[in-house]
């Protein structure tokens, strides 16, 4: 067709055109097909007045924008891609020859742009933060209206400079944009690119594809664009990107921080809050803006538009991914509080919070306005809530005051239209979103089975949708499911949809059967008529049975209008005042307060009681009783304190103050967080060095609440933690307690300064900040959108979040709260494995931490109200329910909050004049109410203290709660009860008061002296009668008594349905019952998973189902006073044995536990029914008695009587019982009572209100709304309030959502909560991350949650008490203490070296000292004893010897303090020895190179090749032939050398197994000085060596040697060091230095060496002196060596040692400075007097022995430094234990013995893996007595054992000679020998040699050869058989395979 702009252009269009509509048409689900060719050609201009009516138009364009943002996250159609060309450039952001696009990259650089083209920014989707430079025709680009583009594309690469791509499709396979949809300019040419005044490239204004951007409403431009002025290009939005990129979070808020006057108004930021689905960003906030504006040139602030309205309705044939932003995005219920007010507003919204903001909406409007009644409130008694449903909302104008309009519909459609991630992986273009048709049926139906008391709650809906639409496409997910999606998906099943012709009437016939509770309006033309005709209906009263209106509008082709309208009193009220905030909820009740507008509410009062004013009758009371105190009431108490005062004593015994201690629970929590803790340590991140702490401290941060914080001191005083972290000294005052815990108040910010300067100055403390009660103030420190004179909002973001905190390495951060869900959001700084949760008590029926107190949270008071239980303990007030209803018909424009409280103070203040004795006040209060209040006033006078129980009042509201206590304190001095019960009026901001008289009794009850005391805390108002009025929007984790009986929680605010605020005010009944009650009765329930903790996440970690009591009797340890009579009027044993005061515990006395949440570890408390005297015991039981009775006059306990009871009934039932008789003791009301009268007394004087609070729990009496949502369960088994929003901080993340399953445990809630929520702009994760990083989670940051009141603070502060136990462990170690053995064999004599003060030794005088051949080393306690001339020859029996594997476990240890001079293991990091570690400056970390170094060894018979590993760093140290850089020699100083620098002596480490923990780290233990390290590693090890010391030089074994001992590595070490002192004195010969003067010293050191000490010693002055006293002390191994390199005459000394270190060295031990012995551990080793004397290679076990005795014996010096003495550490791992002896046969299950180890030759034996020497080592150590059985505990007549020491155990004693000429033996002339040891013996031994000694008859013999014939040669040429008999069986072998080279051995008696 050539070339031809036309023909090209429309091919190519029609192809793609074809291609949507055939797409279109396969996703609509309608089946009519778009036109195709109305599509061909240039689009006319569009009417703004059809724009303004909102008519679809561009569907195309929309779904390409949408799409657009989501093509990484979705799969969209597959797109077929070209493979590019063979060898072209393929990398992003190049074009394919190569060259950079990126605007970044070429922004600088001359682009040659031809005529009529321009540049642009193309997106790339695999590059998400760059912009691709291209050249574009313009005339394929749009004007400035969006209009007028010519369809096709022609552009050039501006990198490689090729023109004339015709063709999109090929321009972005060139440029490699790697696009899996089809390529549309549309999609990918963003923004025009301009040269800024720099001359530079940057990003211009977005392209306006046919004004796709900017569709404007008609909005007056002057109001919007003053509010947005256009932001320069340099400014910092700028570069603020359209659509947000995919998976930043970054949101537009951000531009509303900066826009000017827009940072005022913060619902604006609330307005956008990006709609969340699938955790992104909905995928253009333009499409907020697309709606609102033409007149603002660039996009600077997209989106932050107040009134932009609903996007436009989408084509049936729309992408389901892309859901348009909701009006201000908050896909769920009750969770955007929206409230419009005033179309005639601006469009600035009024200033609100977000989250469940008050921000006012504008809707979008279109046609005729709506006019809303003027006096519409006052008819309908409610102000309607008009819910915005689908398509476009008609403005309002008129009473607008009257109205409430929502968009929390709207977006509850909106979020259900698009389908999670779950189910793209079945290829979710092809399955279609719920219709709208359907979606507004189904909310029909839903209205429709509402009961008349429900109110409809979003997450419902949303549930609804998600099922439907789940069933509905169940055919195709499977398919998907089977089968992978195919590139061409087949068309779904079409199941007839719903028409929107037929949606009318079906919506009719769905409402036909509901009694008109839901009314259907359907319009014609638009929605505002339907609006019209509900007002119309509502003013004439014909809806007055109707609680919701829906209006549906289905005229516009095939496009819906919709809205629901809420008309009933009771949902309109309860739904209009949830959409406010905590903080408008104040505020309108602190207004009507003011205002005066609740008078009318007294004055209704006023009118009910038949006596006039309920104020005269109490007048007329007050004066008849004035003056004279005449009820028995009054008397009674009056007199009973009088007794208390002069009694003393009081007779009492259920009150009693609990000690501190910790309970199991608690225990195992504090070890979870240590472990938590270590396990971040442990990591490789290196984010916690946990070796470099020497102390912890730590700062406790808490909500702004006096009470919370004195009792937070109080537990911290109470529970030493102070003391043992050693923070403080004895006797801490509060004052020095206050340091520690911070009040999140204006004060906050200086004491906090300085805790982070402490941290700062103290890099070796440890500091934990923990955040108590931590979902408290979420707020964001940056969208802080309170006026800033609010100082403590947004502080725990400002403080805790800080740089500071986030980065200082030694700073701990632990979240502490009942109810995380805030925190575990998809934006968390806290990572799932740094949760801990509190453990369930039970775990598959096992108890997992037993203990005396159970407690009881809110499953266990759910559970309560299930059938078959006698206790409901949550109840919820019908009559009161009915009368607020009633009052809230009557006074429409009151809060319902103000009508509750009003309500709840009048029932109170008439139960207490019933009570008091004006009986008519009975009917004018509720039965619940008058059992509290009777309970309250008696329960002192059961008790012989005055003992009394507590109500708590929860009136959230402060104004509220002030009026509640001005009343009740009025009614209450008026009726004389002011010494029977006090009011306190409890207030986050002030402390407790309490009034004189009851201060002085808590003193008495508590045995306080202090004068000045008064009670701080709630727990110390134990045993108070009162009423606490609880105030404060929300409890701040205040604890209660354990006399707390009634929770009275009916004034909460009901409409604050969050997850959080639920929970958060049922567990303020949260409680500890005692254990020890005996248990119901009853059949077994079957275990509830529901459960519990579920609720409030108290699982198992460990992921066991939680089954907290799973059984009736574990769950309810509640004590079951009486039958299941159903009673619900209540009275005379109210005070008695059923039901008084049943309260729980909650810890703390004020003397007591200082355990968390009043939780304690209360000892049983009160005597149990067992404990009672039996007549009690008998009254209990007949307490229990006929339920008629009972029911008539117990209070009400049980479950009441169906809950549907009529007040009318109540009434009934609640006068026939006879108050009055209630106020005298009424013993015998049972009339069944067979109890003797006696007892009645008895049962008095003990039946305490306490004795009953430790074994029940508080009763709790709810609102009837929020009782139905905590009783009722959903679909998966959880109490319906699990599955509400979780926080008012967060929102979901989709409405495609599971529900929580009953079976989770707390963390799998925990990742629940972290894949579906996402933190809303005002929380202060919410810029935290994009989702799914795991490095934006905080390494040391921990969150431990649990039950409310469980004890969490005591677990914590039990934590820091472990982990500063821990930290001092870290610093400590076990080293081996162990008394010096064989001393008492040691002959006193004149050998003794009598120079005592001498530092070094004389060498004259030291070689006058005989060897002492006694093995002194405690390790050798089980070898064998050597002889020598001197040792006395009735050497006891050295006792039994010890099972091998005993030896390690039993040997003596003692925990030291590691010093400043310890070695350390892999696991030390200090800033010190970084360096020294590796990480140098001037190398790269792990640098290191390998080099072979070969020596000839006579002894071998080859060559010896050994390699080093040497650092970067440490090669000064060696020397490198100059060209080719081989490894030479290893430089070594000079004998003359005085330097202190350094240490002269290399030191060599022999290690195998002890990668980690072997103490190679010798900086410290050095002290900084320059010296020569090498680990001696065997060639298999050496990687893992490597890795872990990658700064250490490493002599790597030869391959042969993998499986030796120690010995071969001696031996190589002593030889290597020979060689090279020979290497070293030829190279310095030449530079003029004698071969004597170079250094001939190295240490060989072992790795379990940890510190060095010296010995002080006093001579006393004279130096023979036998007197002196000494002292111990640690020093650096520098200073030891350096004095030991500096002794004269040293190189006269073969080897010098020093003592090992024992605590119970005593002076004997130090006396002599030095001694010449054996000398082990440590060594200093002469390499060049000892050239002839070898280790034996062979040698496993002893070869430190055999070695002295080879050096002694060759006539050199050894010489033991006793004043030194060194540290071995105990270590668990490697060294000699690293050698296990197993079968080479691997299935054999057998352990082997020593006994096994040898067989016979040839024989048929199980032959072992492990070296011949080895087990001949250890056959000889446990068996020896086979060949030597004279020699057993003989140890007059040793075995004789020639050239080598071999243990023979401890119960044979040998002596050693040497075979070489000169050697130096013992005198042998006068021992008998019992044995003949002869050991790989060399030629030096002949038959002439041997003869020299004389042997026992009967002696054995034992020779040992590599081989069956060197065993011949040797009898031969020993002459052996001259003295000695041989039988053939006395040959054996080591039990080896011939490939293993056994020894042999021959056995043979002296003849």
């Amino acid at each position: 067709m050539g070339n031809s702009y036309a023909g090209q252009l429309k091919t190519t269009r029609f192809e793609e055109v074809l291609h949507s509509s055939i797409e279109a048409s396969l996703r609509s689900s309608s089946l009519v097909p778009r036109p195709i060719f109305s599509q061909l050609y240039l689009e006319a201009e569009r009417q703004l007045s059809a724009l303004e009516g909102g008519s679809r138009v561009d569907n195309e364009e929309e779904e390409e924008e949408g799409e657009g943002a989501l093509e990484q996250n979705c799969r969209p159609n597959p797109y077929q891609m070209h493979p590019p060309p063979e060898g072209c450039c393929t990398t992003d952001g190049f074009c394919q020859a190569g060259k950079d696009l990126r605007l970044v990259s070429i922004s600088n650089e001359p682009i040659d742009v031809p005529a009529d083209f321009l540049l642009v920014g193309a997106k790339s989707p695999s590059l998400p933060d760059h912009l691709l430079v291209c050249a574009v025709d313009k005339r394929f680009l749009p004007d400035d209206n969006g209009h007028n583009a010519l369809l096709g594309f022609s552009g050039n690469c501006v990198g490689c400079g090729k023109k004339g791509f015709c063709y999109f499709t090929e321009f972005s396979n060139h440029i490699n944009l790697k696009l899996t949809t089809q390529p549309k300019k549309q999609k990918h040419l963003k923004y025009y690119l301009v040269r800024n005044a720099q001359g530079a490239l940057t990003k211009g204004p977005l392209i306006c594809w046919k004004g796709s951007e900017f569709r404007s409403r008609q909005t007056p431009a002057s109001a919007c664009s003053s509010l947005f002025p256009p932001l320069e290009s340099s400014g910092p939005l700028a570069a603020f990107p359209s659509e947000p990129v995919p998976g930043t979070n970054l949101s537009v808020p951000l531009g509303a921080q900066q826009a000017g006057p827009a940072s005022d108004h913060p619902s604006l930021t609330a307005a956008l809050g990006p709609a969340v689905f699938n955790g992104k960003e909905s995928p253009k906030p333009a499409q907020l803006v697309k709606s609102s504006l033409s007149a603002v040139p660039r996009p600077s602030a997209i989106g932050i538009l107040s009134n932009s309205g609903p996007p436009k309705k989408r084509h049936k044939g729309w992408s389901p991914e892309s859901p348009s932003a909701a009006d201000g995005g908050y896909p769920q219920g009750g969770g955007n509080r929206a409230k419009y007010e005033s179309a005639g507003m601006s469009c600035v919204p009024q200033v609100g919070l977000v989250g469940p903001a008050s921000v006012t909406f504008p809707v979008v409007a279109s046609g005729e306005p709506v006019s809303v009644p003027d006096n519409l409130l006052k008819i309908c008694k409610a102000k309607p809530v008009i819910f915005k449903g689908h398509g476009n909302f008609p403005y309002l104008c008129g009473n607008l005051n009257d109205v409430v309009v929502s968009p929390l519909l709207y977006t509850c459609y909106q979020n259900s239209q698009s389908i999670s991630r779950a189910y793209e992986q079945y290829g979710a273009s092809t399955i279609q979103p719920i219709s709208e048709e359907m979606q507004l049926l189904l909310t029909v139906y839903y209205l429709v089975q509402l009961a008349a008391d429900q109110v409809p709650l979003m997450e419902d809906l949303e549930q609804i949708f998600l099922r439907s639409w789940r069933e509905s496409h169940l055919t195709e997910i499977r398919q998907y499911q089977q089968a992978p999606p195919q590139p061409c998906p087949p068309t779904p099943s079409a199941v007839a949809p719903v028409t929107s012709a037929q949606l009318p009437w079906l919506a009719g016939l769905a409402a036909s059967s509901c009694n008109d509770s839901v009314h259907i309006i359907e319009c014609t033309y638009s929605l505002a008529e339907g609006l019209s005709e509900m007002f119309r209906l509502l003013i004439e009263g014909k809806l007055a049975k109707t609680n919701y209106v829906v209006i549906i509008c289905a005229c516009r082709n095939a496009a819906i209008d919709s809205c629901i309208a809420v008309t009933g009193k009771y949902q309109a009220r309860i739904l209009s005042e949830s959409l406010l905030t905590p903080a408008e909820y104040q505020k309108e009740v602190s207004y009507e307060l003011v205002t005066g507008k609740v008078d009318s509410l007294g004055a209704f009062f006023s009118t009910l009681c038949p006596e006039g004013d309920i104020d005269i009758l109490l007048d007329k009371f007050h004066q008849e009783n004035q003056g004279h105190i005449s009820s028995s009431l009054t008397a009674s108490s009056v007199t009973k304190s009088a007794s208390l005062d002069v009694g003393g004593i009081p007779a009492c015994t259920s009150y009693n103050l609990e000690p501190h201690c910790i309970r199991p629970f608690q225990l195992a929590v504090a070890q979870k967080l240590l472990s938590h803790v270590c396990s971040i340590a442990d990591s490789s991140t290196q984010n916690l060095d946990l070796g470099s702490f020497e102390k912890v401290d730590f700062l406790i941060c808490i909500p702004p609440s006096e009470v919370t914080y004195q009792q937070t001191l109080f537990h911290v005083w109470h529970s030493g933690v102070l003391l043992e972290l050693g923070l403080e000294k004895e006797h801490v005052t509060k004052q020095r307690v206050e340091q520690y815990v911070l009040k999140l108040d204006a004060e906050a910010q200086t004491k906090f300064k300085s805790f982070l300067q402490n941290s700062f100055q103290n890099p070796h403390t440890l500091f934990v900040l923990i955040h108590d009660h931590a979902h408290w103030d979420l707020v964001s420190a940056v969208h802080n959108l309170y006026s800033q004179s609010d100082p403590s909002v947004g502080l725990v973001d400002r403080l805790l979040n800080c740089r500071e905190v986030k980065e200082a390495p030694n700073i701990v951060t632990l979240h502490v709260t009942s109810f995380p869900y805030a925190l575990q959001t998809q934006h968390t700084l806290i990572s799932p494995y740094n949760e801990i949760h509190w453990p369930a008590s039970y775990s598959n029926g096992m108890d997992l931490y037993p203990e005396n107190k159970k407690y009881f949270g809110l499953s266990e008071f759910i559970e309560s109200t299930l059938s078959g239980h006698s206790l409901p303990l949550l109840r919820y007030d019908s009559s009161f329910e009915a009368m607020v209803t009633a009052l809230g018909k009557r006074f429409p424009r009151l809060h319902s909050a103000v009508i509750r409280t009003f309500v709840l103070v009048q029932h109170y203040a008439a139960a207490m004049m019933a009570v008091s004795g004006l009986s008519q006040m009975k009917n004018y209060t509720s039965v619940e109410t008058l059992e509290i209040t009777q309970n309250l006033i008696n329960s002192p006078k059961q008790c012989p203290c005055g003992h009394g129980l507590m109500v708590l009042l929860r009136v959230p509201c402060s104004p509220l709660a002030a009026v509640a206590y001005e009343r009740l304190a009025h009614v209450r001095a008026r009726l004389a009860l002011e010494e029977h019960f006090e009011i306190i009026l409890g207030n986050p901001s002030s402390g407790i008061t309490v009034g004189k008289h009851f201060v002085k009794q808590l003193k008495m009850w508590q045995k306080i002296e202090d004068a000045e005391w008064r009670p701080q805390t709630y727990l110390e108002l134990e045993g108070l009668p009162c009423i606490l009025i609880f105030s404060g929007m929300d409890p701040h984790g205040e604890s209660l008594p354990r006399s707390l009986r009634y929770c009275d929680l009916r004034l909460i605010n009901s409409s604050c349905l969050v997850r959080t605020a639920l929970e958060q005010e049922l567990g303020l009944a949260a409680y500890f019952v005692s254990n020890e009650v005996p248990l119901e009765k009853g059949a077994r329930n079957e275990a509830l998973e529901s459960d519990a903790e579920k609720l409030s996440s108290t699982d198992n970690e460990d992921e066991e189902l939680v089954t907290e009591g799973s059984t009736s009797e574990k769950r309810s340890p509640v004590k079951r006073e009486r039958s299941c009579s159903h009673d619900s009027a209540s009275s005379s044993l109210s005070s008695k044995a059923s039901s008084s005061v049943l309260c729980g515990e909650s810890s703390a006395q004020p003397g007591g536990p200082s355990q968390g949440e009043r939780a304690g570890s209360p000892q049983p408390s009160g005597p149990s029914e067992e404990g009672r005297v039996p007549g009690e015991r008998q009254r209990l039981r007949a307490s229990r008695g006929p339920p008629s009775v009972i029911s008539r006059h117990s209070p009400g306990l049980a479950p009441r009587p169906d809950s549907s009871l009529k007040t009318s009934q109540r009434s009934i039932q609640v006068s026939v019982t006879s108050l009055s008789s209630q106020l005298s003791s009424s013993s015998g009301s049972s009339s069944s009572s067979t109890v003797p009268t006696t007892s009645t007394l008895v049962l008095q004087a003990s039946q305490c209100s306490m004795t009953k609070a430790y074994q029940q729990p508080p009763i709790v009496f709810l609102p009837k709304l929020v009782y139905d949502m905590v009783t009722s369960t959903d679909s998966s088994g959880l109490p319906k309030a699990a599955s509400l929003l979780p926080s008012h901080s967060v929102m979901w993340a989709s409405s495609f959502r599971p529900l929580l399953s009953k079976t989770m445990t707390s963390t799998e809630q925990s990742l629940y909560y972290r894949q579906w929520t996402v933190p809303r702009p005002s929380h202060m994760d919410y810029g935290n991350r994009a989702e799914g990083r795991v490095d934006s989670f905080h390494p040391r940051r921990l969150l431990l949650s649990g039950p409310p009141q469980v004890g969490k603070t005591g677990a914590y502060l039990h934590f820091l008490s472990i982990l500063s136990r821990m930290l001092i462990r870290l610093t400590e170690v076990d080293v081996y203490d162990e008394e010096e053995i064989n001393i008492n064999l040691r002959e006193e004599s004149d050998w003794h070296y009598v120079q005592l003060s001498d530092p070094w030794p004389d060498l004259e005088l030291f070689k006058k000292l005989p060897f002492d051949y006694i093995i002194h080393d405690p390790k050798y306690e089980d070898a064998s004893l050597i002889c020598s001339h001197h040792q006395s020859m009735k050497s006891e029996d050295r006792g039994m010897s010890r099972k091998p594997e005993d030896l390690y476990v039993r040997r003596h240890t003692a925990r030291m303090r590691l010093s400043k001079y310890a070695a350390y293991n892999t696991y030390h990091h200090c800033e010190q020895c970084h360096q020294y570690l590796g990480f140098h400056p001037r190398y790269q970390l792990y640098e290191s190179t390998l080099h072979a170094f070969a020596f000839s060894y006579s002894m071998l018979g080859e060559e010896i090749q050994l390699h080093f590993i040497i650092p970067k760093s440490k090669e000064h140290h060696f020397v490198f032939s100059q060209p080719g850089g081989q490894l030479e020699s290893m430089r070594l100083p000079l004998v003359t050398d005085k330097s202190h620098e350094y240490i002269k002596s290399p030191t060599f480490t022999p290690t195998t197994g002890r990668h980690e923990h072997g103490l190679f780290n010798l900086y410290h233990a050095m002290d900084g000085a320059s010296h020569l390290h090498v680990l001696v590693v065997k060639e298999y090890e050496m990687a893992i060596y490597k890795k872990y010391w990658p700064n250490h030089i490493m002599l790597v074994l030869p391959s042969i040697f993998n499986s030796a001992g120690v010995g071969a590595a001696h031996f190589l070490i002593k030889e290597l060091s020979y060689h090279n002192l020979e290497l070293e004195r030829n190279r310095q010969e030449e530079l003029g230095i004698k071969p004597q003067d170079i250094w001939p010293f190295i240490v060989i050191s072992d790795d379990s060496c940890v510190m060095w000490n010296v010995v002080d010693v006093d001579g006393g002055g004279e130096r023979s002196s036998r007197e002196f006293s000494w002292s111990e002390r640690n020093v650096s191994l520098k200073h030891i060596m350096q004095h030991i390199e500096a002794s004269p005459n040293i190189t006269h000394y073969a080897l010098i040692g020093m003592r090992k270190w024992s605590s119970r060295t005593g002076c004997r031990e130090v006396r002599e400075p030095f001694s010449r012995c054996h000398v082990h551990d440590f060594i200093i080793l002469n390499v060049d007097l000892t050239q002839n004397v070898q280790y034996n290679q062979n040698r496993f076990t002893c070869d430190d022995v055999d070695f002295n005795l080879r050096v002694h014996s060759a006539g050199l010096l050894l010489c033991r430094f006793n004043r030194f003495s060194v540290m071995k550490k105990q270590i668990a791992v490697g060294g000699h234990r690293s050698f296990h002896i197993t079968s080479k046969v691997s299935d054999s299950p057998v352990a082997i013995v020593p006994a096994q180890y040898i067989c016979a030759p040839d024989s048929k034996h199980t032959f072992l893996a492990a070296p011949a020497q080895l087990l001949l080592e250890k056959f000889l150590q446990h068996h020896s007595h086979r060949f030597f059985p004279l020699s057993l505990k003989n140890h007059g007549h040793p075995v004789l054992s020639v050239d080598c020491y071999l243990n023979l155990g401890s119960q044979i004693s040998v002596c050693y000679v040497s075979s070489r000429p000169h050697s130096l033996n013992i005198s042998c002339s006068d021992f008998l020998f019992s044995g003949l040891l002869l050991y790989l013996c060399d030629s030096f031994v002949g038959a002439s040699f041997l003869k020299k000694f004389h042997f026992l008859k009967g002696a054995t013999l034992c020779v040992i050869c590599q081989d069956r014939n060197s065993l011949r040669q040797t009898v031969v040429r020993l002459e052996l058989e001259d003295e000695w008999q041989f039988r053939l069986r006395d040959e054996f072998q080591t039990a080896n395979a011939k490939e293993d080279r056994p020894l042999f051995f021959l056995t043979g008696r002296h003849i």
